[in-house]
Order: C-alpha cells, then sequence, then structure tokens
C-alpha cells in the first residue's frame, strides 16, 4: 500500500481494509454494548433491582466480548488453516506467559455459576473480608468489613472491631477460589450464631442472670429465629448438616475468678454490632435492677505481716546510756 508516493512495508490493500474494519467494528460493539447497559439502567430502576442490574450488565459484558473475538476472528483469519495455526501459537503462548490470568478468567467462569458467591454475598476470599460488589473477568471487588477483638489479629490489619465497613475498597483475583477456601456468610444459610458473654461473682444469682440473658436474645431474635428455620430446614435438604437449636441458650464456664454466662443466639448476616449493642444496653439495666454485678479481675488485702517501726532518736539516747 503507498500513501503520498511512500511505500508502507507490510501493509497491503488486503490489510488495510482490514485494519479499517477492525476499527469500524470495536466501535460499534461498544456502543451496542453501551446502549445495551443504558437500557438497563432505565429499565432496571430501584435498589430492588440492584442485583437483576448486576447480572444483566455481566451478561451484556460476556456477549459483546464473544462478539468482539468471533468478529475479529472472521475478518482476519478467513482461512481456517491459518486460523488453527495461530490459535495453537496464542494459546502456547497464554499457557505460558499469562498464567494466572487464564486462572484468573477460569475462576470468572466458575463463580458465575453461583455455587460460590455472587454479588451482594459477605464473604472472605483471599484474606479479604466484606461484601461483594463488583465482579469482572480476572477480579473480585469487595467492600472491606472489620472484625471482633477475637480476630483482630488476623491479616490483614483492620482497626474497626466489628464487621462493619472499614470504607476500603479491595480487588482479589478470581484465581483465589483455586487456591484458598472461600467463606461465605450468606449463601445457603444468611444467618449466624453469635454469642455474648458476661462474667459474674460466684455469689451473685446465677438463676436471675440467666433468666435476663435469655429473655434479652429472645425478645432481640426472635424473628430472626423465624426467618432462619425455612432456611436451615432447606440447607439441611441439601447438604448433610445436622439440625440446630435456634432458640437462645446459656452456657457456663468455670474459670478462676468468675462464672461466665454466655447466651448463644442467631442473627442475620448483617447487623450484628447494633444487635449486640442494644442487647448489651438492656443487659446491665437488667442486672443494676437485680442487684448483679459485673465480676472484673480485682486483689483483696485480706490481711498485713506485722511491722516494727523503732524511732531514730529512741535508738540514739538508747546509745548514750
Amino acid at each position: 500500500m503507498e500513501i503520498l508516493g511512500f511505500r508502507l512495508v507490510g501493509v497491503t490493500l488486503e490489510n488495510g481494509q482490514k485494519l479499517l474494519l477492525t476499527l469500524a467494528f470495536i466501535a460499534a460493539t461498544y456502543l451496542v454494548g453501551r446502549a445495551l447497559h443504558g437500557v438497563v439502567r432505565l429499565v432496571l430502576r430501584g435498589r430492588a433491582n440492584e442485583r437483576a442490574q448486576f447480572w444483566t450488565r455481566q451478561v451484556i459484558n460476556l456477549a459483546t466480548t464473544v462478539l468482539l473475538v468471533l468478529g475479529l476472528l472472521s475478518i482476519w483469519f478467513d482461512d481456517p488453516t491459518r486460523l488453527t495455526t495461530a490459535l495453537g501459537l496464542v494459546t502456547a503462548g497464554l499457557a505460558f506467559a499469562l498464567q494466572k490470568v487464564v486462572t484468573a478468567i477460569a475462576g470468572y467462569f466458575v463463580i458465575l455459576r453461583g455455587k460460590n458467591f455472587t454479588v451482594g454475598d459477605r464473604i472472605t476470599m483471599g484474606g479479604v473480608r466484606g461484601d461483594v460488589i463488583g465482579l469482572g473477568f480476572i477480579q473480585t471487588t469487595i467492600m472491606e468489613m472489620g472484625q471482633p477483638p477475637a480476630v483482630q489479629g488476623a491479616d490483614p490489619a483492620v482497626w474497626v472491631r466489628s464487621r462493619q465497613y472499614t470504607g476500603r475498597v479491595v480487588t482479589v483475583s478470581n484465581d483465589k477460589i483455586f487456591d484458598e477456601p472461600v467463606y461465605n456468610y450468606t449463601r445457603d444459610f444468611p444467618f449466624i450464631w453469635e454469642e455474648v458473654g458476661v462474667p459474674i461473682s460466684y455469689t451473685a444469682d446465677r438463676g436471675r442472670a440467666e433468666e435476663i440473658l435469655l429473655a434479652s436474645a429472645e425478645s432481640h431474635t426472635v424473628k430472626i429465629s423465624e426467618m432462619s428455620r425455612p432456611a436451615l430446614e432447606a440447607m439441611c435438604a441439601q447438604y448433610f448438616v445436622k439440625p440446630a437449636d435456634l432458640d437462645p441458650k446459656v452456657y457456663y464456664r468455670l474459670t478462676d475468678n468468675w462464672l461466665e454466662l454466655t447466651v448463644r443466639f442467631v442473627a442475620g448476616e448483617h447487623g450484628v454490632r447494633d444487635l449486640k449493642d442494644a442487647m448489651s444496653r438492656e443487659i446491665l439495666a437488667r442486672f443494676d435492677e437485680a442487684g448483679i454485678g459485673i465480676a472484673s479481675a480485682t486483689f483483696q488485702i485480706v490481711g498485713l505481716p506485722p511491722l516494727r517501726v523503732q524511732a531514730r532518736a529512741a535508738r540514739a539516747a538508747g546509745a548514750e546510756a
């Protein structure tokens, strides 16, 4: 091909036409994808349709990508023999240089089945804990959450001492699903078992303390327990899971200093900190009414050895005599 008298090496009339057609096809595919995304936003408005919007966008992205790849192959490889040779070379190159990327894309298609997690689920993946807010071909986007004090030492370090958002948005490679376990808080059973422990002295009214803990847990989780029963039954029917007790229960633990009462109850995957805060306030108020104190690590001095105090002046007088 010649332009203004200059001959372009390696560019023929056929290649030039294919290049222009490629650019036009890429632009057309991009515009079609943007138009479809706009239609989805107009049709599926409102927070109630967020999940439908997300998966519709995923289908559009996947369809446009497949269309783009097939179109480019049709433009540049009209000869099946050339196409086979090129695919073999590309496959060998990808297998050697882009192993992580290929594995991440494979992880994306595994995630699309919905067996591991989906958008909106609360998960722990690749050491990151939080809610899934985005899913791409290579990476999963997670809104990070903190952790209770019992697991504050886990990596990565966080400063929020509960399962609430830290404000950090973290991206994790999709290939992690093949290497590490994925903890899902919401997939089959969107509830978790929580505990509130209260130490009391051995001389306190243990029966009354247990009644207060049970009453507080039952009053704050009665609706959650009712909603969790069908979910637990469905999970037991799908997996080999033994039925669990969903009613609140108090457990005793003996220590050297106090008696620890722990009430176990079912909570939703979100709002646990608010629930435990309300229960703690109510328990403290009822403990005060019942005259039950919270035990703490204190020391009581019960006696002192005899002390002998001799004045210096008395010693001097004795020496002169």
